[in-house]
C-alpha cells in the first residue's frame, strides 16, 4: 500500500494553514481545504512521479500545486516524504 510521511516542518506548515484558515474563512472551509491537501498527499503516495522535479529548489524534490499551496516532496525508498507545504513563501529559502 502506498504511503507518505510528513516532516516536522510540513506538519508545522499544515497546522499554520489550518489556523489561518479558521481565522480567515471559518472552521468548515478550513477543514475542507485541509482535507483537500490530505487527499493530494494520498495521490502523491499512489503516483509519486506524476508531478515534475524542481531541482532548482533542491535535488530530488518534486512539487504539486494544490489550491494556493505548493507541496514539496521527495520519493524515498518506501514512501513519499512531504517536506514542506508552502504558500507564497520563497521556496529557495524555505529548506
Amino acid at each position: 500500500m502506498p504511503r507518505y510521511r510528513l516532516t516536522q516542518k510540513a506538519e508545522h506548515d499544515l497546522l499554520n494553514i489550518a489556523l489561518y484558515g479558521i481565522e480567515q474563512f471559518g472552521v468548515e472551509r478550513s477543514h475542507r481545504y485541509y482535507n483537500k491537501l490530505k487527499e493530494r498527499f494520498d495521490k502523491l503516495a499512489e503516483q509519486p512521479e506524476l508531478y515534475p522535479l524542481v531541482e532548482h529548489v533542491r535535488k530530488g524534490y518534486r512539487r504539486s500545486v494544490c489550491g494556493v499551496h505548493s507541496i514539496y516532496y521527495r520519493i524515498d525508498q518506501d514512501c513519499v516524504e512531504i517536506v514542506r507545504v508552502l504558500g507564497r513563501q520563497d521556496s529557495t529559502k524555505a529548506f
